[in-house]
């Protein structure tokens, strides 16, 4: 009988803490998704969508990120880059592990382990893995110098405020196809932030902003912080240069 009263008595103190635990946080997503889920707002294609999609090229210097052939950085300080944009390579850095991803023939992608060849049975799962790591942080990096890459969508959205935001989505390439950004420029066209309708993310419309912006050696402006909620996601030890 002691022993079915303890078994009871454990039950109940787990069952407690579950409750415990997820309803605070079903309560916070409950309030978090009526306060910012919103659906994806409807924009025009076209010549002026292309024009502010320019603009805010321009007021990036587009043509010193085309001229950085190197690229350096550090994602949150756990995912660590040196992106060859001419080579298109990119050695990925976490943990004790060293991935050095090519893009062009991914045959040709290798795996280190504590700095030693690594050729085991997961070495095309750490390539994968390294591969979607690319994907996102990098896209926290240089997101605005994609606007125009193969497969994108440009749309002119007219703001509440009625001021123009450019939404972009992407129909193919990277990790999540599909998703689609919102762009909300200052009166110069440089990003202040976007909203994200993303497949990882469960309430649609969240905002990013895109601040403290760096230049690299060659003149790119890069940014280095993005608050995301309550969440900061910081990007360290940037470096760009050209090789010519």
């Amino acid at each position: 009988m002691a022993k079915k009263n303890r078994l009871k008595k454990t039950l109940k103190i787990i069952g407690g803490l579950i409750v415990f635990f997820t309803l605070p946080t079903l309560l916070l997503f409950g309030f978090l998704y009526l306060k910012y889920n919103e659906e994806l707002p409807k924009g025009q294609q076209g010549p002026e969508a292309d024009q502010l999609a320019t603009k805010m090229l321009e007021s990036l210097n587009e043509v010193a990120y085309l001229n950085t052939d190197y690229l350096e950085w550090t994602f949150k300080g756990i995912h660590h880059y040196k992106w060859y944009k001419t080579d298109n390579t990119c050695e990925v850095y976490w943990d004790d592990l060293g991935v050095i991803l090519d893009f062009n023939n991914a045959n040709n992608s290798k795996v280190f382990f504590m700095e030693q060849p690594y050729n085991g049975i997961e070495k095309q799962d750490y390539i994968t893995k390294a591969t979607n790591y690319f994907n996102n942080d990098s896209f926290w990096l240089v997101a605005p110098y994609k606007v125009f890459d193969a497969g994108v969508e440009r749309r002119l959205v007219k703001t509440e405020d009625k001021n123009d935001a450019l939404l972009i989505t992407y129909k193919s390439g990277g990790t999540t196809p599909g998703d689609s950004y919102l762009w909300h420029l200052d009166s110069n066209g440089k990003p202040k932030s976007y909203q994200m309708w993303v497949d990882i993310l469960p309430i649609d419309g969240l905002e990013a902003t895109w601040e403290n912006w760096t230049f690299t050696e060659t003149g790119a402006q890069l940014p280095t912080f993005h608050k995301l909620l309550f969440l900061g996601i910081e990007l360290t030890d940037i470096k760009g240069i050209s090789l010519n």
